[in-house]
Order: C-alpha cells, then structure tokens, then sequence
C-alpha cells in the first residue's frame, strides 16, 4: 500500500492536496478530522476544534496514538484497498504517535505549510462548512495554533511540532495558483 500522511499548519492546503490525489491518482482519502467531526455529531456535540481535540485524545488513550491511522487503514481495507485505489492519503495529523504508525506501515509523511496571514487570508476567503470552526480574528487563528503546536504533556493530545519533526518532505504553499501548487508536491512525491 502507498500511504501519504498529511500535516501541517491550518489553511496550508492538505484537504486540496489530499482530494487532489483521490481525483487525479486514485487514492482513497480519510481524513481525521472528518472522523472527529462525524464522531462530535454522533454524540449531540458542536464540531469545533476543542470538540476535535477532545475526542482525538480520548480515542488516542482507548486505541493507542495511531488510531486514527489504523481507522484509515481500517476504512482502506474495507472499500477494496489496493485493488480499488493506488493508495491511502490520511490527513491532518496532529499527534506524534500518527506520525510513528505512518512510518511503521511503511509511508510517507508530509509536511505543508505557509505565511500565517495567507492561511487565515485562504480560510476566511472560502466557506468550508465549517462554522465557528473558520469564523475568528487572526489573532484567534495564531492563538490557536500555537496550542496545537506544543504538547501539554499529555501523550495523547496534539503536538504538532512533533510532528512536523517527524516529516520527510517539506512543502511551502504560498500560491494561490493550486496547480503550481500540485506540481511542486507530486514532484516532491516522485509520483
């Protein structure tokens, strides 16, 4: 199995580029935030990043730090795996331990990232159906990444500077241009 994990700051282009991939290449793309948020609106729950969060780290505690991957995988497997698709794409990781099981299944991981003001600029510009999720200051945006960037010493919450550790290829998207954008990312895959 091809297996790509996305991460990266918020607003730098991992859904475009993941659902790029399912179009283009055929890959199946799980994202986990999409599990979190099904899973935040199966429980009567607003889909916010706190709720995310919440959840993230519960399932985290309960399956181990992989266990968004291994739904992925599970998903995978379930819609036909490599007989259906050229391989699985999983994005936004944000714990250290996804990171890990990316590397034990043999993948990938990626790292994308911009300006913070063209990724707030991006995300404000564009409805993603995402309510209060979008709908903040840009001091609010910063705010917010700088919390999910440091671990709090709990191993089963987010740390993305962790995880951007543990990437083995670096994209900066600063174009709005989404197919030099494209380019610049499957020649860095070697796809």
């Amino acid at each position: 199995m091809i297996l790509y994990g996305l991460s990266g700051s918020n607003g730098s282009g991992k859904d475009s580029f993941a659902n790029f991939l399912a179009s283009e290449y055929n890959f199946l793309y799980v994202s986990s935030s999409e599990l979190l948020r099904d899973e935040a609106r199966k429980r009567g729950l607003v889909a916010d990043r706190e709720a995310l969060r919440t959840i993230s780290a519960e399932w985290r505690r309960e399956g181990g730090l992989g266990v968004l991957i291994d739904k992925a995988v599970a998903l995978y497997n379930d819609e036909g795996g490599d007989v259906a698709y050229a391989g699985l794409v999983t994005g936004s990781l944000r714990n250290p331990g996804e990171a890990d099981r990316i590397h034990e299944l043999g993948g990938k991981m990626i790292w994308l990232d911009a300006d913070p003001r063209v990724r707030y600029d991006r995300i404000q510009a564009v409805e993603r159906g995402r309510g209060s999720e979008d709908d903040k200051t840009f001091e609010e945006f910063l705010a917010e990444q700088e919390a999910e960037m440091q671990h709090n010493g709990d191993k089963a919450t987010l740390s993305m500077a962790d995880v951007k550790d543990r990437c083995d290829i670096f994209i900066t998207n600063e174009s709005n241009d989404l197919k030099q954008f494209y380019i610049k990312v499957i020649s860095a895959l070697k796809i």
